[in-house]
């Protein structure tokens, strides 16, 4: 081989060496770009923890553990690269729905777009309920159950040693290292400005003193009560016998004072047996509310429906019959109670 046919192979192989280049840059180009705007493989996992400290290769790898992803670590360097977001991703919980790409997961991340768990604290639930409903909500930090429900009130800021009826029922979002504590204080901080603000608008003479009152008759008015229509009406009961000093009689704070002892029938033992929450043996308010009020029971509680009822029974379908006197009252228990009529 002379020289000028050395250099054509060494200029072919070049030429060759070089088109092989193009080829493999361009198809690792193209398979790049397909693998950032293509769905990541789908698995049993819903979402995907990220600890607080983690690293983009530490993240990287945490996917592919679970499956998530099989792309070389390199892809996801350059893709976090080209977004400008190596160094900024942010610790919690991402969910990982369907249909999710490589770049949507990391603009997430970026953002801080972590998954919102609810839960939801039920109009009428005593605090008890309340913590047990806690201990099952997910991704939450469980610092309750060596507190007793004086400390828990303690580290809420209540002044009271009982929390009963200090949590607004409603709604409450949160997320991945919240704890139980954290949920808590939101709803004590959203009961504070919604018990401050109906104190404030409240109806002029009412026999209450304090907010606190306010809170335990609501507490009242919302075990009593079914339907939405009938508070105010309850509320008026309550009300007007607390004005004439007549003692309330009202079952569920009845029941609530006897606590465990109480079995699913309140009897006429009961109802003789004299506790702090007794109101068939003890005149005024119990000394604590009885459960969380909802919102809709405190705005009843302070502005009750005027009226001269100060009776009412339960006619079995979810409403009650209002009487004015203790004749009427004893006419509807029997027409509703002993024969059970419609």
């Amino acid at each position: 081989m002379n020289k000028a046919q050395g250099w054509r192979v060494t200029v072919m192989a070049i030429i060759i060496v070089a088109v092989l280049t193009i080829v493999a840059v361009a198809w690792l180009y193209r398979d790049y770009r397909d693998f950032a705007g293509a769905p990541l493989a789908q698995t049993a996992a819903h979402s995907i923890d990220i600890p607080r400290g983690a690293t983009l290769r530490s993240i990287i790898a945490a996917l592919r553990r679970r499956g998530v992803t099989h792309a070389p670590e390199l892809y996801w360097r350059a893709l976090a690269a080209s977004m400008g977001v190596s160094d900024r991703l942010h610790a919690g919980e991402y969910a990982l729905d369907a249909k999710l790409t490589p770049r949507t997961l990391l603009t997430r991340m970026a953002e801080g777009r972590v998954v919102q768990h609810m839960f939801t604290l039920v109009d009428g639930w005593t605090f008890a309920q309340v913590r047990a409903a806690l201990a099952q909500a997910p991704k939450l930090r469980h610092t309750l159950q060596n507190l007793s429900d004086a400390q828990v009130a303690q580290r809420l800021g209540i002044d009271e040693p009982n929390p009963e009826g200090w949590l607004l029922p409603q709604t409450y979002a949160y997320v991945l290292g919240d704890s139980d504590l954290d949920v808590l204080r939101r709803a004590h901080a959203a009961m504070q400005r919604t018990l401050a603000a109906d104190w404030a608008a409240r109806a002029p003479g009412l026999p209450l003193r304090t907010p606190y009152q306010a809170l335990i008759l609501a507490s009242i008015v919302e075990k009593e009560s079914a339907l939405a229509s009938e508070r105010p009406r309850i509320a008026g009961v309550f009300v007007r016998r607390l004005e004439i000093g007549m003692k309330l009689q009202t079952d569920p704070s009845v029941i609530y004072g006897l606590g465990a002892a109480y079995h699913g029938d309140i009897t006429r033992k009961d109802l003789e047996t004299d506790t702090a929450y007794n109101t068939y043996t003890r005149y005024g308010l119990p000394p604590t509310p009885i459960c969380m009020p909802g919102a809709p029971a405190l705005q009843a509680a302070l502005h009750p429906a005027p009226g001269k009822a100060l009776y009412f029974v339960a006619r079995g379908n979810g409403t009650h019959q209002f009487s004015d006197t203790l004749q009427e009252q004893n006419q509807a228990v029997d027409k509703y109670i002993l024969h059970r009529q419609p």
